[in-house]
């Protein structure tokens, strides 16, 4: 009526290995969709307008050996 222990253990032994190749090809595919979606490269910053370099003015100096601090914004 039922199975025998040898024959149970070989069909969990089938299941476990079509479990790790399912696995194995899901992870794969995963893999090899994500990178199909990224843009390909060369991957460069560069801007396509540049603008004139501004005259910025110059940084104080510290008094009495201190130290100043500059700082520039953007003010377009």
């Amino acid at each position: 009526m039922g199975m025998t222990g040898a024959r149970r253990r070989r069909v969990w032994r089938w299941a476990v290995i079509v479990w790790v190749l399912a696995v194995a090809v899901g992870g794969g595919l995963t893999l090899w969709v994500q990178d199909s979606m990224e843009p390909q490269g060369p991957y460069v910053w560069e801007q396509t307008k540049p603008g004139p370099t501004p005259d910025l003015p110059p940084c104080p100096a510290p008094d009495e050996g201190g130290a100043a601090l500059c700082v520039y914004t953007d003010a377009d």
